[in-house]
Formats: C-alpha cells, sequence, structure tokens
C-alpha cells in the first residue's frame, strides 16, 4: 500500500467559483484506475499546537502500491488538473507512506 497525502495552500485572492472549481478538479482524480481509497479535506476545526489548519484543501489517496502511484503521477487526468489549476497553488505539500 502506498499513501499519497496533499495539501494544498490556495493564493490568498482565489475566489469562491475559483474554489469549487478547484475541487471539482480533485474530484476528477478518483477517476484514475489505479487509485483505490479517495478523501478530499478542509482543515477541521481542531485547536491545537501540532495541528496545522493553515492549508485550503487536503488530497489523500491510497494506492496498492509503488506502481499504482506511478501510472497516477503521469496519467492524463492528473496532468490536466495541474495544467488547469497548478496557478492557483501558493504552496503544495505531499507526504507519500508506504
Amino acid at each position: 500500500m502506498l499513501a499519497h497525502h496533499v495539501l494544498f495552500w490556495l493564493k490568498a485572492d482565489t475566489t469562491a467559483d475559483q474554489k469549487d472549481a478547484f475541487k471539482k478538479g480533485l474530484e476528477s482524480l478518483e477517476n484514475i484506475e489505479t487509485v483505490k481509497t479517495f478523501h478530499i479535506g478542509t482543515p477541521a476545526p481542531i485547536d491545537r499546537p501540532v495541528v496545522d489548519t493553515t492549508y485550503t484543501f487536503s488530497l489523500t489517496i491510497i494506492f496498492e502500491d509503488l506502481a499504482g502511484h506511478d501510472v497516477y503521477q503521469v496519467h492524463d487526468l492528473h496532468k490536466a488538473f495541474l495544467d488547469q489549476f497548478r496557478v492557483l497553488f501558493e504552496k503544495v505539500v505531499i507526504y507519500d507512506a508506504h
């Protein structure tokens, strides 16, 4: 198993419509055939010093293995998402774990 967790910080001037479109773009990634489990989130209202709530969206995808992750990275849907929405990114942090 490989967990791919991506945190997105969108630019401060991102509009509500752009955020809605961004979320729909994220949702399209679930259609990649190697995705086994998929979750889109936003910061939970948890106030603890060790919890980072500064990001805009969280994406967690579980793949069966590294090969599934590698297919995802070069998939047309993933490339299209990046091409359309990377202009909105202020910052992106990725944690991959197996």
